[in-house]
């Protein structure tokens, strides 16, 4: 499994046109074969910091999502407006929280 996790930047004015571009994005992402899941929001109101977190099944799925139509759309509108701290992990050893 891949875990994708990390924060977008952008100014507090772009905040709501993003939220909404990303609402849309995220419906079309979660169903791509090996999203296990997506979501991205506001870390602290209109601050501009946007927490990114993702599960896909391995490295293929994510790759196909980055390669996907719907994102190229995406990173076009939104790169030069935003800047991104984003990690990609190899989890191996998936358990339980509480084991």
């Amino acid at each position: 499994m891949i875990i994708v996790m990390g924060y977008i930047t952008l100014h507090s004015s772009d905040v709501p046109g993003f939220i909404a571009d990303m609402q849309h994005f995220a419906i079309t992402t979660r169903v791509e074969d090996g999203c296990i899941f997506f979501s991205a929001g506001p870390e602290a109101g209109s601050t501009g910091r946007i927490l990114v977190t993702e599960r896909w099944r391995d490295q293929s799925a994510l790759t196909a999502h980055l390669e996907a139509p719907a994102t190229e759309a995406f990173i076009k509108t939104w790169a030069s407006r935003m800047k991104g701290d984003i990690l990609k992990f190899d989890a191996a050893n998936e358990r339980g929280l509480m084991e």
